[in-house]
C-alpha cells in the first residue's frame, strides 16, 4: 500500500507501495571495492527489477574499538560515492555524525541524488536532524536501540518543522534496526513497524538487526543466517523498504562483517522477499 507520505529519491518512489532496497558495503574499503560491489548489486535489482540506492558510509564514528578502520574520511569518500552515483546512475547514502558534517556532505555530493542518514545512537539529536533537514536532502532516520517505535514520531516532527521553516520539502523515512536486550544482544518487535509506519516510510533493516553488538574480541559480533528470516518477516508485516549490508567477502569485511549478507545470497534473498511483497499485496 501507498505511504501517505511517499516521496522521491532520484527514479525512486519511497513509499510508492514497491518494495526498493539500500545495500552495499558498511564502510566504504577502497573505491575498486565500493565500484565492484555497487556494479554486483545493480546488476541484480536491475534483474530483478527492485529499484536500488547504494550505500556505504566514508566513517564509521561509533566503531567499538579506538583500533577499527573507520573509513576514508569526509573528502575521499564523498567523491568515491558521487563518482558511483554520477557513473551507475544511483542515489546513494551515507551516514553523517555532527550538525557540521551535515553541509559539507551534500556541497560534496554534488548533484547526485543522496539521502542523509542518521545513525541510531544519534536519533535524538536535535541539531543534527535540524542540521540535516535543512540541506533539502532526503533524510533516513534509524530508530536507536534504546528508543520506542512511537517515539520516533518526534524525530519525524524535527525535521518536518526545521524544513517548514526553511522552505524545504521534507522527505523522510525511518528504519528500524532492532532493540537491545540485555548486553551484546538485539531483538526485533515487528510491531514497531506498522507503529512507525504511520509517521513516514518505513525500512527494515535486515544486517544490523542479527547484530550481536560489541559481542566480539573489540568488535561486534552477529548472526547472519537469521537475516532472510527476520527480513521475510519484515517483508510480510508491511515494510517500504529493505535495509542490507552486503559484501563479498564479510569475513575479511573491515566493519560489520560478522552481520553482513554474503553477496552470493543477495539474489536469492531478493527473490524471496519479492514473492512474500507480492502475496502480502494482493
Amino acid at each position: 500500500m501507498p505511504h501517505s507520505s511517499s516521496f522521491s529519491l532520484g527514479g525512486i518512489t519511497v513509499g510508492s507501495g514497491s518494495l526498493f532496497l539500500i545495500a552495499g558495503p558498511c564502510v566504504i574499503e577502497s573505491e575498486p571495492h565500493a565500484r565492484k560491489l555497487a556494479d554486483a548489486i545493480q546488476r541484480i535489482t536491475s534483474d530483478l527489477g527492485v529499484p536500488y540506492i547504494f550505500k556505504a558510509s566514508y566513517d564509521k564514528a561509533n566503531r567499538t574499538s579506538i583500533r577499527s578502520f573507520r573509513g576514508p574520511g569526509l573528502a575521499e569518500g564523498c567523491r568515491i560515492l558521487r563518482a558511483i552515483g554520477e557513473s551507475n546512475g544511483l542515489p546513494v547514502l551515507t551516514d553523517v555524525h555532527t550538525p557540521e558534517q551535515c553541509s559539507s556532505v551534500s556541497d560534496a555530493l554534488g548533484s547526485v541524488d543522496a539521502m542523509l542518514q542518521i545513525p541510531a545512537f544519534l536519533c535524538r539529536q536535535t541539531d543534527l536532524l535540524i542540521a540535516a533537514a535543512q540541506t533539502g536532502r532526503a533524510i533516513n532516520v534509524k530508530k536507536g536501540q534504546f528508543v520506542a517505535p512511537w517515539d520516533m514520531l518526534h524525530a519525524v516532527e524535527k525535521i518536518r518543522d526545521a524544513s517548514s521553516l526553511s522552505s524545504v520539502d521534507p522527505r523522510i523515512s525511518l528504519t528500524e534496526r532492532g532493540a537491545s536486550f540485555g548486553y551484546n544482544n538485539l531483538v526485533v518487535d515487528m510491531r514497531s513497524l506498522p507503529i512507525m509506519r504511520e509517521f513516514a516510510p518505513v525500512i527494515f533493516d535486515g544486517t544490523h538487526s542479527v547484530q550481536t553488538p560489541s559481542a566480539g574480541n573489540g568488535v561486534s559480533g552477529g548472526q547472519p543466517e537469521f537475516i532472510p528470516v527476520l527480513a521475510r518477516a519484515a517483508v510480510a508485516a508491511g515494510i517500504d523498504g529493505i535495509f542490507l549490508e552486503v559484501h563479498d567477502n564479510p569475513a575479511e569485511a573491515k566493519s560489520d562483517g560478522a552481520n553482513a549478507l554474503h553477496l552470493n545470497l543477495l539474489r536469492p534473498t531478493l527473490e524471496r522477499l519479492l514473492a512474500i511483497h507480492t502475496a502480502a499485496h494482493r
